[in-house]
């Protein structure tokens, strides 16, 4: 039997999972020839980094990348990886546990009279590991949990409330809300053999028509809390009393808040924090309920921005709506259409399921950090894995169009026309530098394995071989008299099926006669928006302590921040990965990453050359003035007593002085169509096809900007992805944690 020839294009995360899930296959070589083709030097797409030999082997990402510990898809692949890849441990990261570390504290920046306040947060860490967890809850199930951490914020609330002389004594005086509270009674009493005595009497009195009903937010939420205990097994909790019960008290913890906080938040930021996370589950709760999110699935809100549909669900306008953790959800996914952070745009049912899952279903740490660059972490040991089974790369081919054909009345991919980049010496590359025993991948192409004559026009000109605008083309044929090699992969012969691994921003330009026969995948190009991304990485002579931020938790964790003042409204400290870098002895003591959406609203054609430098110039620019003007909140020591910053903070191992020691900083921006962030606006979920929904009988898509249970651009949307397509080519694997996860019940 002949083997099924599969061609990956792309080497990004949902390709990459493509790649192994194929291969776990048992005797997968017997049914499958696979070959991945990648531009460039290197795999990982949004999330390639790359180690700069010129500067201590330090370590350059596309931005910053955190793994949540609800990935439960991911963590389940890339256990999978290390355990079968069985590195010795003579490599200093050999296994999952060493490559990813648990992480818990994150802090939330908030803007309060014309100041920024800081609001640390250490989240507590649950028992397990997050391949063992799942994101299969439920519609009550996460009620369930969502009312359990708002149990905790009310009980919080009720203490600081009342040690502030306000009312915590609720009367219910309705008949209707009688009748409610009579079915908890009826429902707790009877699941229980003993109740507290206050709960007794206030059961007693809701039962009792002559008496008043006198209860406390603590004792409501408590009471609604052990009853939504009892329905967790019933998935549609059948009885709508439960439901009304549910809507009743949740409403009257609102009036609550609103009546005897609201006038203390801004004095005590105590209460304020627990308000905001109090207010903003409640209108969570409400716009569940309110618009049949348990019959009609997540999906039937995505018709409305998640803030807009805060609003319209009750969420304090003033004080929420607009609230660090839902500035920090929208920093999170760059959830600005063109990085205008004037036009916030995300789908409320995207959004809500996502905070929910991130919130509820997490294990270990509510984030995990990479323990080196992700590219050393994720795709070293991938490309290490897949090479041994046997899967073919071919680095230095540009894919430049899918050509389809109609065949037997369906249509096909027939071919695919290639450029290579390059000419290798041997015919093979090996793409990894080794970093103190750690396999890693370069900031640049390893230009000794190239020809000597390419190499040398290549680093002649400082070529990007992974531009979309990059001038090599006529660099190659003004050096040579020749253009660069094209190749035509032909269908039946190079290959059978397509993995179509490249972001969507790809599709307009090297897919336009898929397009103009496909209604679906022109209308899933134009639809899913993707937005540009910036980010830099400074080397600093202090350590957070002596740069003046004072909120490091007992864990000492190093901070990852959001909700700051844009652009770059997210920070991370990273100085734990000093020691995977290459540094002397005087190098220096801590890295901070920064990142967030780029405005960028119009991309010209791949013959503007000049276009990448003139955004990165802007990049550079935006990043001078961050820390000229804009981190005295969080870095007060590194400015004098005039405001001015102290350049000399910044380590460099030049005589540079002054603004010129950030030259020998990192800073990137990212519009390329295939590193530009997928974003999730209203209404734009429809158009995202499965993995098989084109009408291409031979042609997969993957990668985070198709429908996957996430729809979101994240790592975990890119793995599930990546799984589905393999499952729709193998059968493998069988499962996948929340691909639903946006269906009704």
């Amino acid at each position: 039997m002949s083997k099924e020839k599969i061609a990956i294009l792309g080497g990004g995360v949902s390709a990459m999972t493509a790649a192994v899930y194929l291969t776990e296959k048992e005797n997968w070589q017997e049914e499958y020839d696979i070959t991945v083709y990648q531009l460039g030097w290197r795999l990982g797409g949004k999330g390639a980094s790359g180690r700069n030999p010129d500067v201590h082997e330090r370590i350059e990402e596309h931005g910053l990348h955190v793994w949540f510990g609800a990935y439960v898809n991911s963590f389940r692949a890339i256990e999978t990886v290390y355990n079968n890849l069985s590195r010795p441990s003579s490599v200093p990261i050999a296994t999952w546990q060493q490559a990813l570390k648990p992480h818990s504290f994150v802090v939330l920046q908030e803007y309060i009279d014309n100041e920024w306040e800081t609001w640390p947060i250490d989240f507590p860490l649950v028992p397990g590991n997050p391949a063992d967890g799942t994101l299969d809850l439920h519609f009550w199930q996460l009620i369930q949990m969502t009312i359990a951490w708002l149990h905790k914020w009310i009980d919080g609330l009720e203490d600081e409330v009342e040690a502030a002389h306000r009312e915590i004594r609720l009367q219910t005086r309705k008949r209707r809300d009688r009748g409610l509270l009579q079915h908890l009674a009826s429902e707790i009493t009877g699941a229980f053999d003993s109740l507290e005595d206050k709960v007794s009497d206030f059961f007693d009195s809701a039962q009792d028509e002559a008496k008043e009903i006198w209860s406390t937010p603590r004792l409501l939420i408590t009471q609604l809390h052990e009853l939504l205990n009892l329905r967790a097994a019933d998935k549609n909790l059948s009885n709508s009393r439960d439901r009304l019960v549910t809507w009743y008290i949740v409403r009257k913890l609102k009036r609550w808040l609103r009546a005897e906080a609201r006038d203390l938040l801004d004095d005590h930021p105590v209460i304020r924090r627990l308000y905001i996370c109090a207010d903003l589950a409640i209108a969570m709760l409400i716009g569940l309920l309110r618009d049949h999110v348990h019959s009609d699935g997540f999906e039937a809100i995505n018709k409305y921005d998640f803030k807009a549909w805060l609003k319209r669900n009750g969420a304090d306008e003033v004080y929420v709506v607009e609230s660090a953790p839902v500035r920090g959800f929208y920093d999170l996914v760059f959830g600005y259409e063109d990085g205008d952070f004037d036009k916030g745009n995300v789908e409320a049912g995207v959004a809500s399921l996502a905070m929910l899952r991130l919130m509820l279903c997490y294990r270990g740490g509510v984030m995990w950090k990479m323990q080196a660059g992700m590219g050393d972490i994720i795709f070293s040991p991938i490309y290490e894995l897949l090479s041994k089974r046997g899967v073919k790369f071919e680095y230095f081919h540009q894919v430049d169009e899918l050509i389809p054909a109609l065949q037997d009345g369906e249509y096909v991919v027939d071919e695919i026309t290639m450029t290579r980049q390059v000419e290798l010496k041997n015919g093979h590359y090996d793409p990894f530098v080794d970093v103190k025993g750690l396999p890693c991948w370069p900031d640049r192409p390893n230009y000794d394995q190239i020809i000597d004559a390419q190499a040398a026009l290549l680093q002649q000109h400082n070529v990007n071989l992974e531009s979309f605008w990059g001038n090599w083309p006529s660099l190659y044929e003004a050096e040579f008299g020749k253009p660069l090699p094209r190749l035509s992969l032909k269908r039946g012969r190079d290959f059978d099926k397509v993995i179509f691994g490249i972001s969507v921003g790809g599709l307009e330009h090297l897919c336009p006669q898929l397009l103009a026969l496909d209604d679906g995948l022109r209308l899933q190009s134009s639809e899913v928006k993707t937005v540009a991304t910036q980010a830099f990485q400074v080397w600093l002579n202090q350590t957070d302590e002596q740069l003046g931020f004072d909120y490091t938790p007992p864990s000492e964790e190093r901070p990852i921040l959001s909700g700051f003042s844009q652009p770059f409204d997210t920070w991370a400290a990273m100085s734990f990965l000093l020691p995977r870098e290459d540094w002397p002895a005087n190098g220096p003591k801590n890295i901070a990453y920064f990142c967030s959406a780029f405005c960028c609203a119009e991309y010209p054609p791949s013959h503007d050359h000049g276009f990448p430098d003139e955004q990165k110039a802007k990049v550079k620019a935006n990043a001078i003035n961050k820390l000229a003007t804009e981190m005295k909140p969080l870095w007060p020591n590194a400015y004098n007593a005039a405001g001015q910053y102290n350049w000399n903070t910044l380590y460099d191992d030049s005589i540079a002085q002054g603004e010129e020691r950030f030259d020998s900083q990192y800073w990137r921006v990212n519009v390329d169509p295939s590193e530009r962030y997928v974003l999730s606006v209203v209404d734009s979920s429809q158009y995202r096809l499965p993995t098989d929904g084109t009408v291409f009988r031979n042609l997969y898509l993957t990668g985070d900007w198709i429908s996957t249970g996430v729809n979101a651009g994240c790592v975990e949307a890119a793995v599930m992805a990546g799984m589905q397509t393999s499952r729709a080519i193998c059968g493998l694997p069988e499962s996948i944690s929340g691909e639903d996860g946006f269906k009704p019940d």
